[in-house]
């Protein structure tokens, strides 16, 4: 027999800026009065909430009354699947080509565009070629640092 933990995920409304703030504050709330707080999730690119994983709404209500810079408890249990994509990132390698268009986002080169000309999967690194600079300059930069611009040689 297991034993499965059977919190649901609440929804909590913040001020924009303070959900590390309101976080750690409900964690350390849970923490002093015992309460069955399992988790709390802030998310980078989700401004204004904060997750909190409980039994119930009403120990997430009590977690959060008189916190400063908390809005509301938004109604109702979010579904794992909701939150699920801001939990698990995919490297970009998986989906670059040798002949994709690429921006480069970051680094010495950012704003430059390239083309993909070889990809080592296990270093997590790509080869390009930058098509902004007046010569072909092969150039190597972390895959994170690609978005592409359009598929294949076309």
């Amino acid at each position: 027999m297991t034993a499965a933990v059977t919190g649901r995920i609440f929804a909590v409304k913040t001020t924009g800026g303070q959900e590390k703030s309101v976080a750690n504050f409900i964690a350390n709330r849970a923490q002093m009065r015992s309460t069955k707080v399992y988790s709390i999730l802030v998310f980078e690119g989700m401004k204004g909430y904060v997750f909190v994983e409980a039994p119930n709404a009403q120990i997430v209500g009590e977690s959060i009354s008189g916190v400063k810079h908390v809005k509301s408890q938004i109604p109702g249990i979010i579904q794992f699947q909701d939150i699920e994509k801001f939990l698990v990132t995919k490297s970009i390698i998986t989906e670059l080509n040798v002949n994709d268009k690429v921006e480069v986002i970051a680094g010495p080169f950012k704003g430059m565009q390239a083309r993909i000309t070889r990809i080592e999967p296990v270093r997590k690194e790509v080869t390009v070629i930058l098509l902004d600079a007046p010569y072909q300059l092969p150039v190597t930069v972390d895959a994170d640092y690609l978005k592409i611009i359009q598929k294949g040689g076309s």
